[in-house]
């Protein structure tokens, strides 16, 4: 048996996200042949997306850590350790982190999505600029096939 592809830890790269918590790009389209996207998140309380719908892909949320409130449409959830959450395309989702820290893995299919992730976050292996934040960006989210519909909830 072989591995098509392997990326030890510190091969994944490192992306600064929103309030200054880390993404982690594990798979992206390139390693995957456009299949799939799989990222880690590191984050801290309050952490939230704003209100948003994906058109081109598939999402799936796995709460390694932690909780969160996560909505799907028009139902709020709490996730909890262990949780994990479907999102089809086109369903309206976001999740706001409710502990102290949590430890989220995202799999979208297929990729693309993390062309948004690159654009708007910042990669650690570069300085940072003074005053940088993340802030979402919806005319980046559009073209990568999403669209911001509100605030964060």
């Amino acid at each position: 048996m072989s591995i098509p592809y392997l990326a030890r830890p510190e091969q994944h790269q490192q992306l600064e996200w929103l309030n200054g918590d880390t993404l982690s790009i594990l798979l992206d389209g390139a390693a995957t042949n456009g299949q799939l996207m799989v990222g880690r998140f590191d984050v801290s309380r309050g952490e939230a997306p704003p209100w948003h719908v994906h058109t081109r892909e598939d999402e799936v949320f796995l709460l390694i850590s932690g909780t969160a409130l996560v909505w799907a449409g028009e139902e709020e959830s709490e996730l909890t350790a262990g949780g994990i959450v479907f999102l089809p395309r086109n369903v309206p989702h976001s999740y706001r982190i409710t502990s102290e820290k949590a430890d989220l893995l995202m799999i979208n299919t297929p990729a693309g999505i993390e062309g948004m992730f690159r654009e708007t976050g910042r990669d650690r292996s570069t300085p940072r600029p003074d005053g940088f934040t993340v802030t979402p960006r919806p005319e980046v989210a559009v073209a990568y096939g999403s669209t911001v519909l509100g605030p964060p909830r």
